[in-house]
């Protein structure tokens, strides 16, 4: 009954922890129940567990895979089922590394095993960093300020190793963790502290979910946000098909999403055009792939469509560009708002950043490099929505943009190293196993602990692909 619960726990924290619209604190305790069990518990408990706990905790996506993104039942099994098999293999690993003495690098693997697998994800899938669980501290500022650093690699490895930490219940662990929550908090805090830069050009972003009469109402909203004082106007993604549209105005520039061979964002009166890259799998095979970046207000701006911001390595050339904001224009599912609007901001810290996202079916909103929200507003069915907001002057340049995904290869390393303990420890264990296949310590172990078993909950990353 007890295995049944703490499993049941797991689930249930997983579940509130992830997904759409994730409470960014449960994150933190979803894994320690399950890790709790595997001490106690034999090796196919471990990993049935884990996988359990992962499969029920993200069964909560199957309506959004098969519904709004229309995808294959086949194929939304393997993407919850993969990763669940992939988190008890890390629950797995915890309890093996646990019983034979190791456990500094058992709170260790299970975020090596998950950071690691979001970043094969994210070089080799058409999502990008789609999947990793670092968007669900999107609203925690301080820990958010990490990604400047590590990008998302770091933040998914110290959701994992914080609990793992907590479940060995060794004194190294706790120390090396809390050292690391105490750097992550000081360091947000510090970045915290800067002021926005409001010195930039004023960006309205205007948007609707209506579909009737759409060039005549968006030129008045449009000649209503320049009226107000906005530079910069900018529409959602796919709006109109063709680009021989009436939006030129004095003294501004203005944004339009345009869906014809290409899916495109352009400028107007200025004829800057930027071509989407990344299209979501079946639903935009009809678009041409775009192949470089588009600047605007003599390179201070970049333009940037929807699903391009799940790809890092992309919104990282911008940032090493030099550039102080991204325009972004979107198409969201209305559930998944929340969650890829907050992917944007993300990418925004990675690399110093503001990003004003204009999204239709989804969230207006513009953030600063350091992640605040400056505006935002949920787009309307038929009425017109328009938030503005001052962009930067400048950029702020960030580790993440010199170094890029350093953290995500450390991480491999560390489950290499992790996977090789074992064998190495093998002769030499102060661990043994009973017959039951359960974790206790052999008479010759020091009374450093209690008797325990290793185990790892590795929460994958939210979701799957949203909006475009």
């Amino acid at each position: 009954m007890e295995r049944i619960l703490l499993t049941v726990a797991s689930a249930v924290l997983t579940h509130f922890g992830t997904g759409l619209h994730p409470v960014w604190w449960l994150t933190w305790l979803a894994p320690i129940p399950v890790l709790f069990l595997a001490r106690r518990a034999g090796k196919g408990t471990a990993f049935a567990a884990g996988s359990l706990v992962w499969l029920a905790g993200q069964a909560q996506m199957w309506p959004y895979f098969t519904g709004p993104l229309e995808m294959p039942p086949v194929l939304v099994a393997a993407l919850i089922v993969g990763p669940a098999l992939c988190y008890g293999s890390g629950v797995l690993l915890f309890r093996t590394l646990l019983a034979r003495g190791r456990p500094l690098l058992a709170a260790s693997a299970l975020p090596a095993v998950w950071v690691t697998a979001e970043y094969a994800m994210n070089l080799a899938g058409p999502h990008g960093a789609w999947w990793s669980l670092a968007y669900t501290q999107a609203d925690f500022l301080p820990v958010l300020q990490t990604a400047s650093v590590t990008g998302v690699w770091g933040i998914t490895f110290l959701l994992l190793f914080v609990p793992a930490s907590v479940a060995v219940l060794r004194p190294r662990a706790a120390v090396v963790s809390g050292v690391l929550v105490a750097l992550t908090l000081g360091h947000g805090l510090v970045r915290l502290s800067t002021p926005a830069d409001t010195g930039g050009r004023k960006v309205a972003l205007v948007a609707t979910d209506d579909s009737e009469d759409l060039v005549r109402r968006y030129g008045e909203a449009v000649d209503a946000a320049v009226a107000r004082g906005a530079e910069i106007v900018v529409l959602p993604e796919k709006v109109f098909k063709t680009a021989d549209l009436p939006f030129a105005r004095p003294g501004a520039e203005v944004v339009v999403g345009v869906a014809m061979e290409t899916n495109s964002a352009v400028s107007y009166p200025s004829g800057v055009r930027y071509d989407k890259h990344h299209m979501i799998p079946g639903v935009e095979r009809e678009f041409r792939p775009g192949t470089g970046p588009a600047f605007l207000d003599g390179g201070r701006l970049g333009l940037i469509i929807c699903k391009d911001l799940d790809f890092p390595g992309l919104v990282r050339e911008y940032g090493k560009a030099g550039v102080a904001a991204l325009l972004a224009l979107a198409w969201d599912f209305d559930e998944d708002a929340w969650l890829h609007s907050r992917m944007a901001v993300v990418r925004g810290v990675e690399n110093g950043l503001a990003v004003a996202r204009a999204a239709r079916e989804g969230r207006l909103t513009v953030s600063d490099d350091r992640g605040r929200i400056l505006t935002e507003r949920h787009t309307g069915m038929t009425g017109m929505t328009t938030v503005t907001a001052t962009l930067p002057q400048e950029g702020s340049a960030t580790l993440y943009t010199v170094l890029g995904d350093w953290a995500a290869w450390a991480s491999a390393g560390l489950l290499l190293l992790t996977l090789g303990a074992p064998t190495r420890t093998r002769s030499s264990s102060r661990v043994s196993e009973s017959p039951a296949d359960g974790i206790m310590m052999s008479p010759s172990t020091p009374s450093s602990g209690p008797a325990c078993r290793p185990s790892t909950s590795t929460p994958d990353a939210t979701g799957a692909p949203s909006g475009g």
